[in-house]
């Protein structure tokens, strides 16, 4: 299976700062080690040049003195096809006119410039021996008695200068290399020595997410305090709005139930028809109102900082309430939720939802009804689902979606008011989660929550 590869600009900072630094390292060495050895190759040869100077130097005041038999007084000049050799010739001269090394065997090289060229000037290149074989080359056109002209050549192989360049390419390689790899280290440990004021400021982050701590607390880099106590101000801010709707919810609960509650009474104290109406629908508006409430409360809880609830023992609760309320039943009720199982939010509404499901699960079941805990996501932004399944007689594909709608009942012959699939939902919404139904493995309905957990 192959894996998603991420871009790295979704990288972390770290990440990025080290393939930054890395690659402009590499690209830095590979630079500089590009210049050294063409630095070499000239200094290498630039000395080879002037050893075989010295024998164009000889070979030339020879000439010019009149010698008959101009020597270099190397060895290797008289060894055939050694690489190494001379010619002396006048401009424009042939083969059987040019005087040249024993090693030649009657072969000539070729000229630099040729004929012609500037008088005393040295010229140096690359020339191809008698055998095919790679020169180097050093040449000069000199002048002797009675205006006379001649240019000396001198040639040595240059497999010497290409073994000494190759090596001190290998010796330098292999320097860069260990330096890129104390390059990498430290860079790597710069990194992490620098972002480690980040990683504190996230994990106190993480702690009032997990209801550890109430604010970012200690000391931080002049350019991420700021960001510290920015951090802190909209802590508080938050809290405070939430405070002050929590308020204004319970001021409204009680100026709403009070009216509600004299309206009752009221009715209870004249009885008939009229009465019977008023009462009933006081106690659908009670119901409304209640409704609503809650779960404008819920909404207020939602985005307060730092709510976490452990899965296992809340759920722990229900299953024994629950055996209780249906013990005429005989129901098998399991649970699988580890205790690393955390939901990022209140204890009341998991009750609330998990309630809900479990009571849902309960009525229709025949025998049995599981409750799974799982977590799953990415551990940055983890979730929780929790599943409800029974072995009841379950839900048609098509009418399942009819039963998360607010009052809708698919059996008036059980007792329910049809609120309590909805209520679930909208409070899975509100914790930008989701209610899924489906099949279950027992053959029953399937109710899977996937909610905001929390890595712990």
């Amino acid at each position: 299976m192959r894996l998603p590869v991420r871009p790295l600009a979704n990288r972390s900072i770290a990440v990025r700062l080290a393939v930054s630094a890395l690659f402009w390292s590499g690209v830095i060495l590979v630079g500089a080690g590009v210049i050294l050895v063409a630095l070499y190759r000239e200094a290498t040869e630039r000395g080879f040049d002037q050893r075989l100077l010295v024998h164009v130097t000889t070979l030339g005041s020879q000439v010019a003195t009149g010698r008959d038999a101009p020597a270099a007084g190397d060895p290797l000049f008289a060894l055939p096809f050694s690489g190494w050799y001379w010619q002396v010739g006048a401009p424009g001269a042939a083969l059987r006119d040019l005087a040249t090394s024993s090693s030649l065997v009657g072969a000539a090289l070729p000229w630099l410039d040729g004929p012609g060229a500037d008088l005393g000037a040295v010229r140096t290149g690359y020339v191809e021996g008698p055998d095919g074989q790679r020169l180097r080359a050093v040449e000069r056109s000199l002048a002797a008695g009675e205006g006379r002209r001649f240019t000396v050549l001198v040639a040595a192989p240059a497999d010497e200068i290409a073994a000494d360049i190759r090596r001190f390419a290998l010796a330098l390689a292999a320097t860069f290399a260990a330096l890129g790899l104390l390059l990498g280290v430290s860079t790597l440990l710069q990194i992490r020595f620098g972002l480690r004021p980040l990683a504190r400021l996230r994990a106190a982050v993480v702690a009032i997410r997990r209801g550890e701590s109430e604010t970012v607390s200690g000391d931080y880099p002049h350019d991420i305090a700021p960001l510290a106590g920015e951090i802190n101000l909209l802590i508080g801010s938050n809290r405070d709005i939430l405070e002050r709707a929590r308020t204004q919810v319970g001021n409204l609960a009680h100026a709403l139930k009070t009216p509600l509650s004299v309206v009752m009474n009221e009715a209870d104290a004249h009885p008939g028809p009229l009465a019977e109406v008023v009462r009933a629908q006081a106690e659908t508006m009670r119901g409304q109102v209640t409704y609503h409430l809650d779960r404008a409360r819920a909404a207020a809880q939602v985005g307060t900082l730092g709510t976490v609830t452990p899965v296992a023992p809340v759920a722990a609760s229900l299953m024994r309430v629950f055996a209780k309320i249906h013990a005429d039943k005989r129901l098998d009720l399991a649970l699988d939720a580890p205790e690393e199982a955390r939901f990022r939010g209140d204890k009341q509404d998991l009750e609330e939802m998990l309630g809900n499901l479990l009571d849902n699960a309960a009525k229709w079941a025949r025998g049995a009804v599981v409750l799974r805990a799982r977590s799953s996501g990415d551990p940055d932004r983890p979730r929780l689902l929790l599943i409800v399944e029974d072995d009841g007689p379950g839900v048609p594909a098509d009418k399942r979606d009819e039963m998360v709608k607010r009052g809708r009942r698919l059996d008036e012959t059980v007792p329910g008011s049809g609120l309590g699939l909805s209520i679930v939902a909208d409070l899975a919404t509100l914790y930008r989660g989701s209610l899924r139904l489906g099949e279950s493995p027992m053959g029953g309905l399937s109710a899977t929550l996937d909610l905001p957990g929390d890595a712990g």
